[in-house]
């Protein structure tokens, strides 16, 4: 009754018939399995991978050294969205110089995970402030000034350090050096205009940051290609947060209309895994949408927790995005959607609202 026949509902963006998808898919697959095919060697290796984002010779995906980073550059300096692992910052930081001669001046997180702040000393540390010119160490109000900002939500900065008289889980070397609220931020960089979104998902520190000129998104990992989202709800996370932010990556992506099978377009950078267009993320958000609704009905016919995972809702997706073990299992995922449509009920909040 439950079981989960996979099928791209509402995969339509715009007015794009099912010809034309077929035709993008095909032009995209090319692509997509070349970018697949590094990042995966990349993770297999431990190595850094530079994967070119097409028809774009200034921004480009650093995969294997984490999380997914995205690294801008031009004349102002290079924006480098995720910092990757601590293990990984001398690889990641060899790969930045191959690309540009020019300081990191921004290092903007997309969540407090490990794989995405770890490396945030080093690579702030190996750049340079673009408030401050020249080599020598600037004063500012008695602080020397020098190195690259490090940007991230106030939830993400406040996970990162630590209240007073309290152990922080990272160093404060890690710390961002500029929080964001719940506004969006925009900076001005290499002549177009990068904007950060606080957009909570997994948990309440997620971010989005959107390079407009360049039309490519990073997600950070409200999209994991790799897995099913990790959903923290102890931490603010939840199955309808998650959505949401996925509908707004569609809201903010654009598609090479009306020849669709031409290449072009948003590209969207996950957390981990190859590179999306718009309509891979629609088929991801689409496949969630399902998910809940399925144990959303399981709920309403006050079947347990335990019976909902024994029916198996994930089960059309399960060979693509699912594990039966490790840290972040089937199960799990299923638990933080039982968790996240309870305490809906519980509090009376709405659904999938921006």
């Amino acid at each position: 009754m439950w079981q989960l026949h996979s099928c791209a509902r509402n995969l339509v963006i715009g007015s794009m018939g099912a010809a034309g998808m077929m035709l993008t898919c095909g032009a995209w697959a090319q692509d997509a399995a070349s970018a697949a095919g590094e990042a995966a060697q990349s993770e297999a290796g431990g190595q850094v991978e530079v994967v070119p984002i097409p028809n774009h010779h200034d921004i480009y995906m650093l995969a294997g050294g984490g999380a997914n980073i995205v690294v801008q550059t031009g004349a102002d300096g290079t924006v480098v969205v995720n910092a990757g692992s601590a293990q990984a910052s001398e690889q990641v930081l060899a790969a930045i110089k191959k690309l540009t001669a020019e300081p990191i001046r921004y290092v903007i997180d997309t969540s407090a995970d490990a794989d995405v702040v770890g490396g945030n000393g080093a690579l702030s540390q190996a750049g340079r402030s673009i408030y401050f010119a020249g080599s020598a160490p600037i004063r500012f109000q008695g602080v020397v000034q020098r190195a690259a900002t490090v940007m991230a939500t106030a939830a993400a900065t406040l996970r990162v350090g630590a209240p007073l008289g309290q152990t922080a889980p990272f160093p404060e070397s890690d710390w961002p050096t500029q929080s964001i609220g719940v506004d969006d931020y925009y900076v001005y960089q290499n002549n177009e205009g990068v904007v950060l979104y606080h957009q909570p998902a997994q948990d309440d520190t997620d971010a989005i940051v959107h390079f407009r000129g360049s039309d490519v998104i990073a997600a950070g990992d409200v999209i994991d290609t790799d897995r099913f989202p990790i959903i923290d709800v102890k931490k603010g996370g939840s199955i309808q947060a998650e959505i949401s932010a996925l509908n707004r990556i569609i809201d903010l992506s654009d598609s090479p209309m009306p020849f669709v099978w031409a290449p072009g377009g948003t590209y969207i950078v996950p957390g981990h895994g190859r590179l999306y267009q718009p309509f891979d993320v629609v088929q991801y958000r689409d496949m969630l949408l399902e998910i809940e609704a399925t144990v959303q009905d399981m709920i309403e016919h006050k079947m347990t927790l335990q019976q909902i995972e024994a029916a198996s809702p994930c089960l059309s997706y399960q060979s693509q995005y699912g594990r039966d073990s490790g840290p972040w299992t089937t199960n799990d995922f299923v638990q933080a959607i039982y968790q996240s449509l309870t305490q809906q009920q519980k509090t009376g909040r709405k659904g999938h609202g921006a």
